[in-house]
């Protein structure tokens, strides 16, 4: 079975905060993941090949050095948040925050006009007109620097006064940015943005009130204020970073996974990459885009704007395209090979292509230096979804490969 508790050096899954709502998260089986990875680590550096919401960052942060990498930069962010943020004289609070955060926001309240307002809404048809309203603000000219959220995105998973806030707060980490709480404070802003949007967890596409039951819901989010969760979240965090800089040498890097494999050597690799046909660029680009803040070309299609407001030339992997994922699987392979590493591959029976054939590819590339295992374990797979598939059953497996 898994790892005797009686061999040296052994792992633990260690608690930690959870910043963003995150399809196939690992934290429920987090302790599964980890005994996987003790079958195999022989010490050295464990590398979180695809990080996503960069939980294994979070589990192991002070027993181990960790690579967290992600060609998604907001997982750097959410990897910084566990691995390198700390308190220091430069930390501020949340009221320091919020109270100058306010004074930006008083500046720009006159952008919300009363047909932008939620006040007093009983019919479906107003409620929609607001929406609508609210939507056509992305035709407006701004002057000021820290606009994007409330041009691009009013209307859709939040409203117009809510991504006042969200730009708000943007410019204001800002102001930290090179402190060791900058990417404390981005992190509880998604978590904030996370818990007010109207959509069901991800951003792939925001919610329309067909009805007076749907209404209802969307406004329970549309009240919701961003001040509140941003600041449970950061007064959370702070509590949870310590007053030192962490002594393990951690690397975040946001590279393709090819790359990131050729800069590391010596350890194990932990890989979870997408299991289906859906990308995980158009169902966070939103995050995406809070991060780099570069008011991106958004998405055309027959001449009108794509619902989503996803960013044009978003990340596809190859892990998400049928006739791409053997070949990612055999890269992906090769380059751990090429390292020296062990490997500890995440994978679902419910996955792109058959877990056996996955396993044929490993046992192709590693050949006679590799032992090669499997494990796997049930549990319930949340799809974010407000459907009656909101939680799937998925069998996960773990593909173990050790040098002999």
């Amino acid at each position: 079975m898994l790892t005797d508790t009686l061999r040296p050096n052994l792992l633990e899954s260690h608690e930690y905060p959870h910043y963003i709502k995150y399809m196939g998260s690992k934290t429920k089986i987090m302790d599964f993941v980890i005994s996987g990875i003790n079958e195999v680590y022989a010490g050295g550096a464990v590398l979180d090949l695809f990080a996503g919401s960069a939980s294994l960052s979070g589990a192991l942060r002070d027993q181990v050095q960790v690579h967290s990498n992600d060609i998604q930069e907001y997982s750097s962010v959410l990897a910084k948040a566990y691995l390198t943020a700390y308190k220091d004289k430069s930390t501020p609070t949340s009221y320091m925050i919020l109270q100058k955060a306010e004074h930006i926001v008083n500046k720009h309240l006159h952008l919300i006009s009363d047909e932008l307002q939620y006040n007093d809404i009983e019919t479906l048809k107003h409620f929609n007109d607001v929406e609508e309203n609210n939507r056509k603000l992305i035709n407006n000219d701004f002057t000021n620097d820290y606009h994007l959220f409330t041009k691009n995105y009013s209307g859709t998973w939040w409203t117009a006064q809510q991504c006042l806030w969200i730009d708000a707060l943007r410019e204001v980490a800002d102001e930290y940015k090179g402190k060791p709480s900058y990417s404390i404070i981005l992190a509880s802003l998604m978590y904030a943005m996370a818990y007010t949007s109207q959509g069901t967890g991800h951003y792939a596409q925001y919610r329309d009130a067909k009805n007076i039951k749907s209404m209802k819901d969307i406004m329970i989010y549309r009240r919701r204020d961003i001040r509140h969760y941003f600041s449970r979240k950061y007064n959370d965090a702070l509590l949870d970073v310590p007053s030192f800089m962490n002594k393990q040498q951690h690397i975040i890097t946001s590279l393709d996974f090819v790359d990131c494999l050729s800069v590391f050597s010596g350890g194990t690799v932990y890989a979870d990459p997408p299991y289906c046909f859906v990308h995980y660029s158009r169902f966070y680009h939103a995050l995406e885009t809070l991060v780099k803040y570069d008011y991106p070309e958004l998405q055309v299609k027959s001449g009108k704007l794509v619902k989503g407001r996803y960013r044009e030339n978003r990340h596809q992997s190859p892990f998400c395209i049928r006739t791409k994922v053997s070949q990612a699987f055999k890269d992906m392979f090769e380059g751990v090979k090429s390292t020296g590493s062990n490997l500890v591959l995440s994978y679902s029976k419910n996955g792109m292509i058959e877990i056996e054939a996955v396993e044929a590819i490993a046992l192709d590339v590693f050949g006679a230096a590799y032992a090669l295992d499997m494990v796997s374990t049930d549990y319930k797979h949340m799809t974010l979804g407000r459907q009656g598939d909101r939680h799937r059953d998925v069998q996960e497996c773990l593909i173990l490969a050790k040098r002999k």
